[in-house]
């Protein structure tokens, strides 16, 4: 309870702070307009905004389009990467391949799939979902492959002292072992997963629907820093749920489960 009132402390005081810099506090004689609102808009705007779009069902019906594609890329790039990081952590020659692969594509920006996406797959949907899982699969190799590498070779033999063949070993011995570092993993390709999808986005317009980067995207062109500044909070926002509501009590669990929790 006093952590999470210490953050809503600290975001108040933010809150307060834009809003003495942009003139919402007029009212309280505090007069401090540092900026004009088409370069910082005011809370005001960014609440207004947020509201009577939430009210007429665009940002609702945005947000939908927009977790379908992410929850469709994340789920592929997850059913590829977690086998291929098992492959990788098993045979050295996947490790010397497709591991070394991994570890150059992660560190390629997302952003850099998005001209080849509108090559070869055009402005449709599959070229917002291949970004996507090019965001997700390399996180999510590595991490398999990190974590069933980190697990203590004794359980593998043990098991294998019991008759488990090497498959089985793998499969429920292994890779429930190395469960924390996957979950690890899983959370920060959804991260990328949620950074790719928001810059392709941005550059990839379908007639299937406007997702929430589109109206990112939108909002410059248009000159509205209001619409920029509120599509901004509701990624924000969706980030900080998925990490709060799944992810880390997800870890925590795990962690608590195999005994390796700090606290």
């Amino acid at each position: 309870m006093k952590n999470i009132v210490q953050t809503l402390i600290f975001f108040l005081l933010l809150v307060l702070i834009w809003a003495g810099i942009t003139g919402d506090l007029d009212f309280l004689g505090i007069h401090c307009t540092l900026w004009s609102p088409y370069v910082l808009p005011s809370p005001s705007l960014v609440a207004q905004y947020l509201w009577d779009n939430t009210m007429n069902g665009k940002l609702p019906l945005s947000m939908l389009i927009t977790l379908r594609r992410l929850l469709i890329g994340y789920a592929i790039g997850l059913l590829i990467g977690v086998p291929l990081g098992m492959l990788a952590a098993r045979f050295r020659m996947m490790r010397n391949t497709v591991g070394v692969l991994g570890l150059g594509f992660q560190g390629l920006p997302s952003v850099c799939w998005v001209p080849l996406a509108c090559i070869w797959f055009g402005q449709t949907e599959s070229a917002l979902l291949f970004v996507v899982i090019m965001g997700t699969l390399w996180s999510v190799l590595l991490s398999t492959e990190n974590g069933i590498r980190n697990v203590p070779p004794i359980y593998a033999r043990a098991a294998s002292t019991m008759g488990s063949s090497p498959l089985h070993t793998l499969l429920f011995v292994t890779l429930p072992a190395s469960a924390p570092f996957v979950v690890s993993g899983m959370k920060q390709g959804w991260a990328f997963a949620w950074r790719s999808l928001m810059a392709a986005e941005i550059y990839v317009s379908v007639i299937s629907g406007f997702g929430i980067g589109q109206y990112l995207h939108y909002g410059r062109e248009l000159q509205r820093m209001h619409q920029v500044v509120g599509v901004m909070f509701i990624i924000i926002l969706v980030g900080l749920l998925a990490d709060k509501l799944i992810f880390s009590p997800a870890e925590m669990w795990l962690h608590r489960r195999w005994g390796t929790a700090k606290d």
